[in-house]
């Protein structure tokens, strides 16, 4: 007795996603099978079902409505789970035979953008890991796909230091060789709560001076080394594998170097209580909550960066400082900016949706909205 051809096309689709747990599209419902199907209805509380497939035994079977999905996806990735979403590529009534189903996306706990799972004030990083033992260099880099950032660093390899630098962005993912040392793993396995990916040394060096060249228009190959190239690419290939979408926002690359901001141990920069607490790692009582009275989510995230990387550069703290005092003294501006800032949405974010094609119509009113109270702000 063989497979029912539904079953062939879900096992098909399943092929290509493993380490997913697979959002089968079946008319108004996501259907999952088989262990797929026992993991989410004991994760999502679902009734666990079965149907006939064409083997001795009925597959294991739970669902949920299409239109809710996003609720149930983001407790997935909540979970450490990674999610492919298989659609109807066709119109079921003009279908010959069996609908044409396959898989536009795989979300992951760096890459997904869905408003009720990301923090207003906080970016979602994903990161990516590349070492070179036989040179001593290793290079990590980050991107939020949210927002279109992409930053990226090498240096000399050296364990201390990584983690400290890991540990500026408290990235959702990490992205590692699949044979990265398991004592190295295990270090950064043990200090961060990260999904963790292995990928094979040949997907961080296939095609990877082209790719990043289409990327990035003012991207040169020689101005970096060749960990940080690799490295690089890994990231940038993933993310364009699963979101199968443009990634037009993503187009600036940004290289700085470790030495330019202040070396904060990990250890130290848990017990400064930065940006989260000790006890209940909140936000509320930590340097960050004292500090932060911004009015836009985009000044919110960038008051994080500046406290996890204090600078050190003598003229780059006296610009900023500049900046500041600039608005103490001029306090009529102040105010007025305070208030123009109040209406001005998160044009990051917004525009990351754009490019992925994944804007509704209030969005995209209030994004105009902001471009033009953005134009005010700059008079």
């Amino acid at each position: 007795m063989g497979l029912t051809p539904m079953m062939q096309q879900y096992l098909d689709a399943k092929e290509g996603c493993k380490d997913c747990i697979l959002f089968f599209r079946l008319g108004d419902f996501y259907e999952m099978f088989f262990e797929d199907a026992e993991i989410a209805s004991k994760e999502l509380e679902l009734v666990l079902t079965g149907r006939d497939c064409g083997l001795e035994n009925r597959a294991p079977m739970c669902g949920i409505p299409y239109h809710a999905a996003n609720s149930y996806i983001s407790r997935l990735i909540n979970k450490g789970y990674k999610v492919a979403i298989c659609e109807q590529l066709e119109d079921p009534s003009q279908a010959k035979g069996i609908v044409k189903r396959g898989i536009i996306k795989v979300i992951t706990p760096g890459t997904y953008t869905d408003a009720s799972f990301l923090e207003e004030n906080k970016n979602n990083y994903i990161m990516s890991l590349y070492l070179e033992k036989e040179k001593n260099m290793c290079a990590l880099c980050f991107a939020d796909v949210s927002t279109g950032e992409f930053n990226c660093t090498d240096m000399d390899f050296n364990l201390a230091t990584l983690l400290d630098e890991i540990s500026k962005y408290s990235p959702k993912e990490v992205l590692i060789q699949d044979n990265l040392d398991e004592k190295i793993q295990k270090d950064i396995k043990e200090r961060f709560s990260s999904s963790f990916t292995s990928l094979s040394e040949e997907f961080f060096i296939l095609n990877s001076k082209e790719l990043l060249s289409k990327q990035f228009s003012i991207f040169k190959e020689e101005d970096y080394s060749e960990t940080l190239i690799k490295c690089s690419n890994g990231l940038l290939k993933y993310i364009v594998e699963t979101q199968k979408t443009s990634l037009s926002h993503i187009n600036c690359f940004n290289y700085y170097n470790v030495v330019d901001y202040m070396a904060i141990d990990i250890n130290s920069r848990r017990n400064l209580e930065l940006t989260e607490t000790l006890r209940d790692k909140s936000k509320k009582g930590s340097l960050l909550w004292v500090m932060d009275r911004t009015n836009t989510a985009m000044g919110g995230r960038q008051l994080r960066k500046w406290i996890e990387q204090p600078l050190i550069n003598s003229s780059s703290i006296k610009l900023r400082l500049d900046s500041v005092e600039e608005l103490l003294n001029n306090l009529s501006v102040h105010e007025d900016l305070k208030e123009a800032l109040k209406e001005i949405y998160d044009i990051e974010r917004l525009v990351g949706k754009i490019s992925s094609k994944n804007v509704n119509a209030k969005e995209l009113i209030s994004l105009k909205g902001s471009i033009k109270k953005y134009q005010l702000l700059k008079k």
